[in-house]
C-alpha cells in the first residue's frame, strides 16, 4: 500500500529539490523502473507484458471502435506483424507515419514538429532501444507532466485488426517508433480513446516542458513573422489549427484544408517573387495526405515567379500532406498558432538575454483558497497569492507568466478544464513590509497592473508582459469561486526574480485569549468538579471525558451529536503529560480552559450565525487563536476536519485546534527551529499516541 498523499507530496517536493523529475533524472510513471524491468526480463528470457497498461479492451477504451471491431482486435508484437521489425529506419521523419482511426491529429502534428528538433526528440524518445539481442518486448519514452519529467514504460503489444495496425500507420511497414510512442502517450492519457481530440499545445508541452506561447491569429502581434522566424531558428516546435466547421466531424474545405484540424509548421522562409519579398510558411497535415490548393500550393503557377534555386529548394510536388502558403493566407485560414520551445529565447529580439525561471505549485480548494475572480470582492483575497520581486532595469516584454491547471484524473477524457486566469498587483512601498495574505481591504483599493485578457477553460493560459522593476503580487484564480483544482504557476523573467507564496506560515504565538486563566476560585471549582467525576485514583479516562464534554461543559452548543469516543481519546493523548492514557486534575483543567477559549473563538468568528464555521470563517478563527498557517496547511485542515458541505462543527474545530497547537509545540521542543530529526522508534512513539 502506498504512503498517504500528504507524505507523497512531501516526498515529491524533496525529490524536486534534489533534481528528481528533471529531464536528466525523470520520475517513473506508476513506479515502473525500465532498467530493473529489462534486467529481470532479459535474465529470465521473458517477454514483458505491462500489467499497468495491459493489452486488452480497457487500454483501447470505449467509443473509438465499434463493438464488432473491438471484438476483432488482436494485440501483436511487431515480429508477429512483419518480419525483421525495426524501431527506427534511417532517422526520424514526419513522413514516417500517417494518422489512423484515432482522432489524435493534435498529437501527431506535435510529433511532426518534434522530428525537426533532434535535442528534444532524443529527450522524448531514448535511442538505446530496439529489437536487438537484448530485446524483451520492453520500450520506454519520456514526457513532461505538470512540472516534472516521467519515464513511461510499455510493452510492444500493439492493437491490430487482420494483422494491420489500427491507430498510427507507419509508411515503412517494419518501422515501429511512431506506434510505440503513440502507445506510451495513450498510457499517460489512460487509454487510446482518451487521446481523441485535443490541442497541439498540450502534446508539445509534454514533449518539451518548456515555454509555450499561444497566438490568436484573429489578433496577431505586429511582429508575428519575426516571432515565427526566431522560433524556427531557436528550435521551437510550431503547430496551428483550422477553425471548427458546422459539424464536429472533420470536413474538407474547398481550399483543401481540413476544418477543426491540427497542422504542423515545418518551415518559415522569405522568398523573392516578382522582385518583392514574400513571407512563406510550410505546413504539414498529419494525415500524410491532403493539401492546400490555393496560392503557392504544389501546382500553383506562382512558383514560376521565384528563382530556380528557391523552387528547387522548397517545392515538392507530392501528395504527402505538406504544402506552402503565404503568411497572409495563414492568418486568414487558421485560428491559432502554438509555439513551444525548451527556453524562452524565441520571445526576445535580443538573443543574449538571460531568462530566469520560478515555479510554484498550488491549490484552489472550495471554501478556503478558491475565491473566484475579481468580480467576487468578498472572497477574491482568499485565492493563493505569490509575491514576486523584479530586479534590474526596465525592459520591454520582460516577464512571461504561465498558469497551468494540473489534472488528477487517470483518464484524460474525464478532465474538465475550469476557466482560469490571473491578476498582477503592484505592491507599493507602504505595503512591502506586510507579511501574510493581503485581505479584501487591500484589493478594494488596488487595481491590477496586468491580468489575463480573458478567463479560459484551457489547460494553460499565459501572458507576455512589460513590468517595471519592483514588487508585485500574482493572484491566480478560477473564474467562479469554490472550484477545486491544483495548478502550476511559472514565471519567466529577463531579470533576477524572487518568488514566494504569500500566505505566511508561522509558528503560532498565543493570542491574548490563549493565555492561562488567572482565576484561583474558578480553578478550585473546576478541581472540585473533576474530583466529583473522576475515578477513585482521581484520574479521568476518554469515556468519562466524553460524557462530561457532551453532557456538561458543552451541552447545548453541540450540533452533530457531540464528541465521539475517538475524538476524546485523541484529546486525552494530546493533554496527557504522564502517558498513562488518563487525565489528572491539572491536565483536565488545562483542557477545560482551552475548550472554553476555543468555544468562544468559534462563536465569535461564526459571523453567519449558523452554528458552524465556513472554511473562510475557519481562517479567521485560526488567526483569532493566535495561529497563522499557510494555504497548503489550511487546505489540508479543511479536507481532514471539514464536512462535505464545506462547514466545520464546534467539535471538529476544537479537535483541530488542540491538535495543531500540540503539533507546533512538539516541533518546537524536538527541533532546532527549522528541522527535526527522529529515530524510527521516536517517530512511532510520538505519532502513534499524540
Amino acid at each position: 500500500m502506498p504512503p498517504p498523499g500528504a507524505c507523497l507530496n512531501i516526498m515529491e517536493a524533496r525529490h524536486r529539490r534534489d533534481g528528481f523529475g528533471r529531464a536528466c533524472s525523470p520520475g517513473r510513471l506508476f513506479g515502473q523502473d525500465f532498467q530493473q524491468l529489462k534486467e529481470f526480463c532479459v535474465s529470465r528470457r521473458l517477454k514483458f507484458i505491462d500489467d499497468m497498461f495491459p493489452p486488452d479492451r480497457k487500454s483501447i477504451g470505449q467509443g473509438v471502435l465499434s463493438p464488432s471491431d473491438l471484438a476483432r482486435v488482436v494485440w501483436l508484437r511487431p515480429a508477429r506483424i512483419v518480419q525483421n521489425p525495426s524501431f527506427v529506419l534511417r532517422g526520424f521523419s514526419r513522413f514516417d507515419f500517417g494518422q489512423g482511426v484515432l482522432g489524435n491529429c493534435w498529437f501527431l502534428a506535435s510529433i511532426g514538429a518534434l522530428t525537426f528538433q533532434d535535442q528534444i526528440l532524443q529527450q522524448v524518445v531514448p535511442q538505446e532501444q530496439g529489437f536487438d539481442e537484448n530485446y524483451c518486448g520492453l520500450f520506454h519514452f519520456r514526457f513532461w507532466r505538470f512540472g516534472k519529467w516521467v519515464d513511461v514504460v510499455i510493452d510492444d503489444k500493439l492493437p491490430t485488426i487482420n494483422g494491420s495496425l489500427i491507430f498510427v500507420q507507419s509508411k515503412k511497414q517494419n518501422e515501429f517508433w511512431p506506434a510505440l510512442l503513440e502507445k506510451a502517450y495513450a498510457k499517460v492519457c489512460g487509454s487510446y480513446t482518451d487521446m481523441n481530440a485535443g490541442t497541439p499545445a498540450e502534446a508539445m508541452m509534454d514533449f518539451t516542458g518548456g515555454v509555450h506561447m499561444c497566438i490568436q491569429l484573429s489578433d496577431p502581434p505586429p511582429d508575428l513573422w519575426e516571432l515565427m522566424s526566431r522560433a524556427g531558428n531557436f528550435g521551437a516546435l510550431l503547430s496551428c489549427s483550422t477553425p471548427q466547421g458546422e459539424s464536429s466531424s472533420l470536413t474538407l474545405s474547398p481550399n483543401g484544408l481540413v476544418q477543426g484540424h491540427a497542422y504542423t509548421v515545418t518551415g518559415v522562409v522569405q522568398m523573392t517573387s516578382r522582385g518583392k519579398p514574400v513571407k512563406m510558411l510550410r505546413l504539414w497535415n498529419p494525415w500524410g495526405k491532403g493539401e492546400w490548393n490555393g496560392d503557392w500550393s504544389d501546382c500553383s503557377s506562382l512558383w514560376q515567379t521565384v528563382s530556380s534555386q528557391d523552387r528547387e529548394k522548397c517545392l515538392s510536388v507530392v501528395n504527402d500532406g505538406e504544402f506552402w502558403m503565404m503568411l497572409e493566407d495563414f492568418s486568414k485560414f487558421f485560428t491559432d498558432l502554438d509555439i513551444c520551445g525548451l527556453n524562452p529565447n524565441f520571445l526576445d529580439e535580443d538573443p543574449s538575454s538571460q531568462w530566469t525561471t520560478s515555479v510554484a505549485e498550488g491549490w484552489w480548494v472550495a471554501g478556503t483558497t478558491a475565491g473566484g475572480c475579481m468580480n467576487y470582492k468578498d472572497s477574491f483575497w482568499t485565492n493563493p497569492q505569490y509575491r514576486v520581486k523584479l530586479c534590474g532595469e526596465k525592459a520591454e516584454k520582460n516577464i512571461l507568466v504561465s498558469l497551468m491547471q494540473k489534472h488528477d484524473k487517470r483518464n484524460r477524457h474525464l478532465v474538465q478544464n475550469l476557466h482560469i486566469g490571473f491578476s498582477i498587483f503592484e505592491v507599493k512601498e507602504q505595503h512591502q513590509a506586510h507579511r501574510g495574505k493581503f485581505t479584501a481591504s487591500f484589493f478594494s483599493s488596488q487595481q491590477p497592473v496586468a491580468q489575463t485578457k480573458t478567463f479560459m477553460n484551457a489547460r494553460e493560459v499565459m501572458e507576455l508582459l512589460t513590468l517595471k522593476p519592483g514588487e508585485y503580487m500574482i493572484v491566480p484564480s478560477t473564474f467562479h469561486p469554490n472550484e477545486t483544482a491544483s495548478f502550476l504557476l511559472t514565471i519567466l523573467s529577463k531579470t533576477e526574480t524572487r518568488c514566494y507564496e504569500n500566505s505566511g506560515e508561522r509558528s503560532p504565538e498565543p493570542g491574548p485569549q490563549a493565555m492561562k486563566v488567572k482565576n484561583r476560585q474558578e480553578d478550585e471549582n473546576k478541581d472540585a468538579f473533576f474530583r466529583q467525576h473522576s475515578d477513585k485514583y482521581e484520574e479521568m479516562n476518554a469515556e468519562q471525558l466524553q460524557k462530561i464534554l457532551n453532557e456538561n461543559l458543552l451541552k447545548g452548543d453541540l450540533q452533530s451529536g457531540g464528541f465521539s469516543i475517538d475524538a476524546c481519546r485523541s484529546m486525552v493523548a494530546l493533554m496527557d503529560t504522564s502517558v498513562t492514557g488518563r487525565l489528572n486534575s491539572s491536565e483536565f483543567i488545562r483542557l477545560w480552559n482551552k475548550v472554553v477559549i476555543y468555544k468562544d473563538i468559534f462563536f465569535q468568528t461564526d459571523v453567519s450565525r449558523t452554528g458552524t464555521l465556513s472554511l473562510t470563517e475557519l481562517r479567521n478563527a485560526l488567526i483569532a487563536s493566535g495561529m497563522r498557517v499557510s494555504d497548503d496547511t489550511l487546505n489540508l485542515m479543511a479536507l481532514r476536519y471539514g464536512a462535505s458541505s464545506g462547514h466545520m462543527t464546534l467539535e471538529s474545530f476544537i479537535s483541530l485546534i488542540l491538535r495543531l497547537d500540540c503539533m507546533f509545540k512538539i516541533f518546537r521542543q524536538l527541533s532546532d527551529g527549522k528541522t527535526m530529526s527522529l529515530q524510527e522508534s521516536e517517530w512511532i512513539y510520538v505519532s502513534m499516541y499524540t
